[in-house]
């Protein structure tokens, strides 16, 4: 009853293909924010120093509060350069976001596993199909929740790494010390995993329906109508 028996049918039925492609799509949105790498750049002229190049280099998980931007010149232009910060720690939505994406991973694997293994037994066990129609309901919650926050965070990352910062940089204020903002990695890929985000919220949403024709849920909402045509039938 328990025994391995394998059968790909299932991933030809609607519920194990949007399965295979809940896995691809998760793979797609940790990888697109967890490894992501930028920076962003100044021209800075002060004592000594003419459009010397400054750079902050930031990566997941974006606790910009960490990221100090490099001196113009050993002498840090004469005394009156500090150290610079970036503003804002943006490391819970991206971590929430990112590990959610991973435990999407390994439950889809194993719920793979279950359907092209043990098919015969998810289909005869109710406590299987209603289990998957409970995780797959929290995890629709949960990528909507998360790629809300990280969405909102992305916003902020890229105004906490735009022009603006010149104006939060107390060295840029200092007397006979200019700055001017020269570049920021582009955030393509950090994009992508907003859409991504909504992708496998949308995907996981509309498994729903498939996950649930299996339960017995479903089965009984249509055992009733069955009944209620079949009993007139019968006085008459």
């Amino acid at each position: 009853m328990f025994g391995l028996r394998l059968d790909i049918s299932m991933l030809l039925e609607p519920l194990g293909f949007i399965k295979v492609l809940q896995w691809i799509f998760s793979i797609f949105a940790f990888a697109t924010c967890g490894g992501f790498h930028g920076e962003t750049t100044l021209l800075v002229s002060c004592k000594g120093v003419v459009n010397k190049t400054v750079t902050a280099a930031f990566a997941y998980p974006f606790r910009l509060n960490t990221v100090v931007f490099s001196a113009p010149d050993p002498k840090r232009c004469g005394g009156t350069w500090t150290d610079s910060y970036l503003v804002g720690n943006f490391s819970s939505s991206a971590q929430f976001f990112v590990t959610l994406a991973v435990l999407v991973l390994l439950y889809c694997i194993a719920a793979l596993v279950v359907y092209v293994g043990y098919k015969h037994v998810y289909l005869h066990n109710s406590k299987f199909p209603l289990t998957d129609l409970l995780v797959t309901v929290i995890i629709t919650f949960l990528w909507l929740v998360s790629t809300s926050a990280w969405a909102k965070a992305l916003a902020d990352i890229k105004l906490s790494t735009g022009a603006s910062i010149m104006s939060q940089m107390d060295s840029c204020k200092a007397p006979g010390t200019t700055c001017h903002f020269h570049s920021v990695t582009r955030m393509g890929t950090l994009n992508v995993s907003v859409v991504f985000g909504l992708l496998n919220m949308v995907l996981w949403g509309g498994n729903i329906w498939f996950v649930y024709k299996d339960t017995n849920l479903h089965n009984q909402s249509n055992k009733i109508p069955q009944a209620a045509g079949i009993y007139p039938a019968q006085r008459i």
